[in-house]
């Protein structure tokens, strides 16, 4: 057996040993529904910044992520900005659902939202909404840590097989524990997320001979004509390699969508589009849980301003971009090979139809000389695919239990009920995932991408809790249906139903570039706005206003800083345009001409490349102006009192 699987196999048994040890010591700790879906609102603030940290950023952004940027170039890099944007949901909802919580003892964003739109409909389709994000973003990680494990074992694990036993760990651990030793175990994967990253980054530079071995590299690939798309050719975007350039504001291509976009497909309007689309991940129904299981808002703004905008995605925006860019000089792909723009051909070509491999490639290129590395770096990649599954796996659970189970079949359901149903919630879910991986991989791909779009549509129904009173049930309710089906019906998925029924969408695949959750959130508003105008009722808005006066009360911005509200929305608006929206085109030229060479460009590296760094830094600036001096996720000046301490210790009975 080869010295590498011997030291993977270690690493893998070292790992488990500790996911077991918490799932054991969270069922010891469980001793209530809330102790065991919520972890008994207690989550401490070092381990709630390093577990949503993990949670926000999944065995997608270690694996899938570099495998983009090489596939598409840095006009796909700004997909990075996600480190920003996923937190930036965070900012806008967290600190007041916590206080919800708090205040009135919810466990659950359905009984929240059905609390407060005095409706079960709403908290149905929230349940809806969690399952359509767990399963198939759960299988997608189960099925990605499968392959890693054949790669690594060069074919000794085959794909299923280690899918599954590698999956039942992760059972094990999430259904003995709950959200506690959720938590815990993602304490040790936030770490290893990043260190994992970090790590192949600098195996890229040093196959690449240095950063400015690199750098010289990217000048001589930009100045010609090679890679996947060719040039922009001039969509507003300019004639450039579209490795080095997005190709315009917005492409209204033929059909409507349904061909492939001129010089790439990553235009300023998909770009800002797409950045909507990750922002379900924080407002998808498993992180208003999550902000329910803490002591206090107090880790909310240095999780979302330090630990995400700031770590992850200075590490996103240096190291994988060293491993997807560098990857095109080391010989992974074919065209440059042939060009004789190479670096070395350190990569297998065979990447180019494959890009998932690329990370795994990197691997090998020391299995030989630090065995033990590899290993390491095996767990670091499965703990980030774990990551963010063992969260949406014990949220669904506790919805499934508590606003299905508990609601409608044994209201007064005792703690350990609740649990045993939790449990087996945990187990619905990961099987369902397993078989769908399983045994339809082109379901799952197809399932993949609605989740995060799917997450996204929750904007509506938490902007009104949080914010806006006069956005109705039926408004919400409906728009919320409709944004569903616009997602569903502007992807993949969509078309092979049309297609079962012997009909062709006309529009394709997310249509003028515009993503499926821009879409979605397009008809979503496009119904929630005119419908909330026609069903105002004087008695529900009296009904909500009791949640917004007590929001009022406890979070308004003294008026000393009230002046600074316009400023937020500029820096805001500004942030959004010329970051991630129509405006970044300018960053394809503003600091040189990607075809001027490192001689040309005024930072030494190609414009999109410093644009992107640049408004990162302003991204940064732009969260900790919202979430420390807009107060938007600080620990409110006046104490939140618990009116109940949990409402699942009240019988409820199902609202119309």
């Amino acid at each position: 057996m080869a010295p590498k699987i011997i030291w993977l196999f270690s690493f893998v048994a070292l790992y488990w040993a500790y996911c077991i040890f918490w799932g054991i010591k969270g069922a010891m700790t469980a001793k209530t529904a809330s102790d065991y879906f919520i972890a008994g609102r207690g989550l401490s603030l070092w381990v709630f910044v390093l577990a949503a940290t993990a949670t926000s950023f999944s065995g997608w952004t270690f694996m899938g992520h570099p495998g983009l940027v090489y596939r598409d170039g840095f006009q796909y890099a700004y997909a990075s900005f996600y480190a920003i944007t996923i937190p930036f949901t965070g900012v806008m909802f967290l600190k007041r659902q916590w206080m919800l919580g708090k205040r009135y003892g919810y466990v659950t964003p359905g009984e929240m939202l059905s609390d407060y739109f005095q409706g079960d409909a709403i908290r149905i389709l929230t349940v809806v909404v969690a399952l359509l994000f767990s399963i198939p973003y759960l299988g997608v990680q189960l099925g990605a840590s499968g392959f890693l494990f054949n790669v690594l074992t060069d074919g000794l694990v085959s794909v299923n097989a280690g899918m599954w036993v590698l999956s039942l760990v992760v059972l094990i651990y999430v259904a003995s524990g709950g959200l506690r030793a959720v938590a815990y175990v993602d304490t040790l994967q936030c770490i290893l997320l990043a260190a994992g990253i970090i790590i192949t980054g600098f195996i890229a530079l040093n196959l690449a001979g240095g950063f400015d071995s690199l750098n010289a590299g990217f000048g001589k690939l930009a100045a010609s004509d090679v890679g996947k798309w060719g040039t922009t050719k001039g969509y507003g975007g300019g004639d450039y390699n579209a490795y080095f350039a997005i190709p315009g504001v917005i492409q209204f291509t033929a059909g409507l969508g349904r061909e492939t976009p001129v010089g790439g497909l990553w235009t300023g309007i998909m770009v800002l589009t797409y950045m909507f689309a990750l922002m379900g991940i924080h407002s998808a129904p498993a992180f208003s849980m999550w902000a329910f299981g803490n002591a206090s808002p107090k880790p909310f703004a240095p999780q979302q301003v330090w630990a995400s905008s700031l770590f992850i995605g200075g590490i996103l925006f240096f190291f994988t971009a060293f491993q997807g860019m560098g990857a095109h000089l080391l010989g992974a792909n074919p065209l440059v090979n042939e060009a004789g723009l190479g670096i070395s051909q350190a990569l297998d070509a065979g990447i180019a139809k494959k890009p998932d491999s690329l990370v795994p490639n990197y691997f090998n290129q020391i299995a030989d000389t630090m065995p033990w590395l590899v290993g390491l770096l095996a767990v670091c990649a499965l703990a980030a695919m774990q990551s963010t599954g063992a969260a949406y796996m014990s949220t669904a659970g506790a919805m499934l239990t508590r606003d299905l189970y508990k609601r409608y079949l044994n209201p007064t359901a005792d703690h350990a009920t609740q649990k045993f149903f939790g449990r087996m919630g945990v187990a619905f879910i990961v099987l369902s995932a397993l078989l769908v991986a399983t045994f339809s991989r082109d379901a799952l791909v197809l399932l993949g991408g609605l989740a995060v779009a799917f997450g996204f549509q929750m904007w509506p129904a938490l902007a009104s809790v949080c914010w806006f009173p006069w956005l109705t049930r039926a408004g919400v309710t409906l728009g919320l249906f409709a944004g569903l089906l616009g997602v569903i019906f502007t992807e993949k998925f969509g078309a092979s139903i049309a297609g079962a029924f012997g009909y062709e969408l006309p529009w394709g695949r997310w249509p003028w570039t515009i993503h499926s959750a821009g879409w979605g959130m397009l008809l979503n508003l496009g119904v929630a706005i005119p419908v909330s105008a026609i069903t105002q009722s004087a008695s529900q808005t009296e009904h909500k206003m009791k949640y917004h006066n007590f929001l009022r009360e406890h979070a308004t911005l003294s008026e000393s800083k009230r002046g600074l509200i316009p400023v937020a929305w500029g820096i805001t608006l500004f942030w959004l345009f010329f970051g991630i929206g129509p405006g970044a085109v300018i960053g394809n030229w503003i600091f040189g001409e990607p075809n001027a060479g490192p001689e040309g460009w005024t930072f030494g590296i190609p414009s999109i490349w410093a644009w992107q760094i640049i408004f990162w830094i302003l991204g940064v600036f732009m969260m900790w102006f919202l979430a420390y001096k807009m107060e938007m996720s600080t620990v409110p000046d006046k104490e939140v009192e618990a009116l109940v301490e949990d409402i699942g210790d009240v019988v409820q009975q199902p609202t119309s």
